[in-house]
């Protein structure tokens, strides 16, 4: 019999709210399950995400495995990680890379979706835009001052982290510190999350 969490990803993957903005059409990619440790909450999905509807199936999806230190078969498992990014669908390019996530997304689907992930532990707020919803006041006056607040945030269950595109090169070079400090502590609990026994769990109804 299908879960509530069943029916709702069918409901996510045929939304049409925002097609009109869309300019490849709509097309929501994401990925999870009841039993998911790990939430990676991150902006939208690029072009390449949207041609081939797997997440982070592009140059930010190797950087990011790197990140966490496990490879595709652990990463595309959505018994152990999901992937709710703050837009379902490619919103689109812009000036200086892709246009914002579209707000309809977060506001209409994770207020219903995020509850049903009971078992997550840590859940990884990717880029501006997953740190203004997840953190909301809470978060630094920048991107880099919250990333470097990282400590803070941990014991909420959220890390923030930049974005793994290409593109941020620079802000990892100006940013050691990530690489020394974050990095380690990131792979060290990701490694202990998805290897833990699953905690026994009473019978739930609807399933």
């Amino acid at each position: 019999m299908p879960t509530t969490l069943d029916a709702l990803l069918r409901d996510i993957r045929a939304c049409r709210i925002c097609e009109r903005h869309l300019p490849l059409g709509p097309r929501p990619v994401l990925q999870a399950s009841a039993s998911a440790r790990l939430l990676i909450a991150s902006q939208a999905p690029g072009r390449r995400v949207h041609e081939t509807g797997i997440p982070f199936n592009d140059p930010s999806g190797d950087r990011l495995r790197a990140w966490l230190g496990i490879d595709r078969d652990a990463f595309y498992d959505a018994g152990r990680v999901a992937i709710v990014p703050m837009g379902f669908c490619y919103p689109g390019k812009g000036k200086s890379g892709d246009l914002p996530p579209r707000p309809e997304c977060a506001a209409t689907w994770h207020p219903r979706l995020l509850p049903l992930l009971t078992e997550v532990r840590l859940t990884l707020a990717i880029g501006q835009y997953a740190h203004a919803y997840l953190l909301g006041a809470r978060r630094r006056a920048s991107l880099t001052e919250t990333v470097r607040a990282w400590r803070d945030f941990t014991g909420d269950g959220i890390l923030p982290l930049p974005h793994p595109s290409p593109r941020n090169q620079v802000w990892l070079r100006r940013n050691p510190w990530f690489e020394g400090e974050v990095l380690p502590w990131l792979r060290a609990r990701v490694a202990e999350m998805l290897h833990e026994p699953a905690a026994p769990r009473a019978a739930q109804s609807g399933t």
